[in-house]
């Protein structure tokens, strides 16, 4: 069966039927989805279904540009900035499920549809914004405006900056050697991604001596074992996902494992069968080439000017104030640590892989805190009914489960988020824990977001994955209080969707710069050790006993332990981000080397020859945060400052929930974010609520 793609969703109906391509309604993909929300019907797609359904939309997009261009009427910003904006939603849906599921349920065959069907995206975006035609309209417009709202000014200027800044402007020439080089950066981050994902899933530590394993929690026994017979194996397995590396790291004294372990996780993708070393190298190089083509002397000049921090200097400057303010901290950190395990017997250096173990054992000891303690509090039912009751204190949202919507895994539930009014808000799906075809970490995405078009409402379907410790045959998932502020945090960025309104779906919800982005998630850790919040929830999984208000206090004095080595270890992503964004000439050197230069201002811990976390580092060489990785700490000054309002209010006060729901949840991209900061502030944020919140200094 055929239908034209007019009937099947192309943006602009304004298309000649005749110009239209033709759509196979049998492919699930380009057919209506007649489902709750219009979610996606995950069980009837197949992987034979993506490609024929990439070329269809992509044929689909390029008819909608092509009217654009093509139209006979003066440029307006109706006609083609609007037009533009909305062109391209049958690919943005195929696009939505793909690349999601590609991060969260892999598979080798679908790693390469993704090669395939990649260079065919990069060709369609350079196609479109290379276009002197569709340009020369935009520009028109962005020359002669007339009278438009704040929103629509917004996205006038976000599309005429995009133009120009990928390449719209460049001679002939110029063009062609953008369309090369934005071909092969594509190419390659893909190509990273996937050599990080399958060096992850290559390294395993089998354990068949029930001695190595006696002195370890039961928790963390029982997770090794469950890992192992999920392979197979006899005996207990370490991998190198989190949830199984840490509690490893942290609790065995075996100190030959845990350095053949931590060497493994701290050279990932470094050397071997799928080595990332060169591919770091091409990438950078590759982006240097780019940036000098457009007109900047490197590359983060390019991707800052397009920032709420605006340019190289600031973020330098910025990561030089925080680390001068917590550096000798962190040593201090470190001393106290390394002191501490030589009063237990420990001789010599303490390296790396000693860090986790006797930092731990300290913190019980000063704190009386481990996670062996919490853990039983924070069963993962528990804390997820936790979250949903901020969520509710807070907005006066409500999460009911939907077992008619269906799901791309059987470990996926899916949600009704509905408002205080008993109003559709999004559809949230969760995603608890590991496997092999997910990548590691935690991040929150989309597969439609939110807009509004012709008065009609579209709201957004919000995915929450993570990688949390697994059940096992006779314990739940208990999480850790560092996986209970991993919750929270991502759950941040949900919001950011789940609550953001607006006309264009590429200024609403987390559509924001990448160093605002981090502010909605980070400032939800804050409520993780709030004695009011937990008392709300926290309960013991198998008593049902509140958690008791000792083990809070507890919580809430080991807070700021080791805050300035945690700082400064984040300090070190970011600074070994802009230093090889700041790169002004290609590389060809050692990246192990050029890796330890960048970190030496910053190092704490001993370095160990034959590592690098570059080749691993999948933030800034596939995900999108290239000489953008700053923004986390950008964030978290501007997260102290604002939660330091709810703390003066009231941690649940509804006025100042309201103000930040509709001053930065809601808004989006629609404005500048320090607009939006100061209107629910009432003043710029400043470094030393960061500093004052760590503890530095009394």
């Amino acid at each position: 069966m055929a239908i034209s793609a007019l009937a099947a969703g192309c943006a602009d109906n304004s298309i000649p039927r005749a110009q239209l391509p033709e759509l196979d309604l049998t492919n699930p993909l380009l057919a209506a989805w007649e489902t709750p929300y219009a979610t996606p019907p995950f069980s009837k797609i197949e992987l034979k279904h993506y490609e024929p359904a990439f070329d269809a939309a992509i044929a689909c997009t390029r008819a909608e540009v092509a009217a654009i261009v093509e139209n006979p009427r003066k440029p307006t910003f109706v006609n083609t900035v609007v037009a533009l904006e909305r062109s391209g939603s049958l690919l943005g849906r195929i696009e939505g499920l793909f690349f999601n599921l590609l991060e969260a349920d892999s598979s080798d065959e679908m790693q390469e549809i993704a090669q395939r069907v990649q260079p065919k995206l990069t060709e369609l975006e350079n196609d479109i914004s290379l276009n002197e035609e569709l340009f020369a309209r935009v520009k028109a417009v962005y020359e002669h405006p007339g009278r438009l709202s704040q929103e629509d000014r917004m996205l006038l200027e976000k599309t005429y900056r995009r133009f120009a800044r990928n390449g719209a402007a460049l001679s002939d020439a110029d063009k062609e050697l953008y369309r090369k080089y934005t071909t092969e950066l594509s190419a390659l981050t893909l190509q990273f991604g996937q050599n990080a994902l399958a060096a992850t899933n290559a390294f395993t530590l089998r354990i068949t001596d029930p001695k190595v394993v006696a002195e370890l929690p039961a928790f963390v026994r029982e997770g090794m074992a469950s890992e192992a017979a999920a392979r197979g194996e006899k005996g207990w397995t370490v991998t190198l996902q989190y949830p199984s590396y840490l509690p490893f790291m942290t609790y065995s004294t075996n100190r030959d494992l845990k350095e053949q372990l931590w060497r493994a996780n701290a050279s990932c993708a470094m050397g071997g069968k799928f080595d990332n070393t060169e591919i770091v190298k091409k990438i950078v190089n590759t982006r240097l080439k780019i940036a000098n083509l457009l007109g900047y002397k490197c590359y983060a000049d390019y991707v800052l000017e397009d920032r709420m921090a605006g340019d190289t200097p600031t973020v330098m400057a910025f990561l030089d104030e925080l680390l001068e303010a917590t550096k000798s901290w962190a040593d201090a950190d470190y001393r106290t640590v390394g002191e501490y395990a030589a009063s237990q017997g420990f001789q010599g250096e303490l390296m790396p892989w000693d860090w986790s173990y006797y930092s731990d054992k300290y913190k019980n000891e000063k704190y009386a805190l481990n996670d062996e303690l919490v853990k039983p509090y924070f069963e993962l039912e528990h804390v997820k009914k936790g979250v949903f009751l901020l969520a509710n204190k807070l907005y006066g949202l409500n999460f009911t489960p939907n077992k008619e919507i269906d799901v791309y895994h059987p470990d996926v539930t899916a949600y009704d988020v509905t408002d205080r009014d008993g109003s559709f808000l999004a559809v949230l799906y969760l995603d608890f824990f590991p496997r092999a075809s997910k990548q590691s970490g935690a991040w929150m995405t989309e597969f439609r977001g939110a807009k509004c078009v012709d008065g009609e409402e579209t709201r957004p379907l919000v995915s929450l994955v993570m990688n949390f410790t697994k059940p096992t045959a006779s314990t739940p998932s208990l999480l850790t209080f560092r996986e209970v502020e991993t919750f929270l945090h991502e759950f941040g960025h949900a919001l950011h969707g789940m609550l953001g309104r607006g006309k264009y779906e590429s200024m609403t919800g987390t559509n924001v710069y990448r160093d605002f982005v981090e502010l909605p998630s980070q400032i939800m850790e804050n409520w993780a050790s709030r004695k009011e919040y937990l008392d709300l929830w926290a309960v013991h999984y198998q008593t049902g006993e509140k958690i008791p208000a000792e083990i809070v206090d507890r919580i809430v004095a080991a807070q700021n332990y080791l805050a300035a080595y945690a700082n400064v270890r984040q300090l070190s992503f970011g600074m070994t981000d802009m230093a090889w964004h700041t790169l002004t000439k290609p590389f060809e050197g050692n990246v192990e080397q050029f890796e330890v230069e960048a970190m030496a201002p910053t190092q704490v811990l001993p370095v160990v020859a034959g590592t690098a976390m570059s080749p691993a580092f999948g933030h800034i060489f596939s995900g999108g945060y290239a000489a953008g990785y700053y923004g986390y700490k950008w964030a978290e000054v501007l997260d102290a400052d604002a939660f330091s309002l709810f703390k003066e209010k009231g941690i649940f006060n509804e006025e100042v929930a309201r103000s930040f729901r509709e001053n930065i949840l809601e808004k989006g991209g629609s404005e500048h974010p320090m607009e939006l900061y100061v209107r629910f502030r009432g003043h710029k944020p400043e470094t030393r609520a960061l500093i004052e919140r760590m503890g530095l200094g009394k």
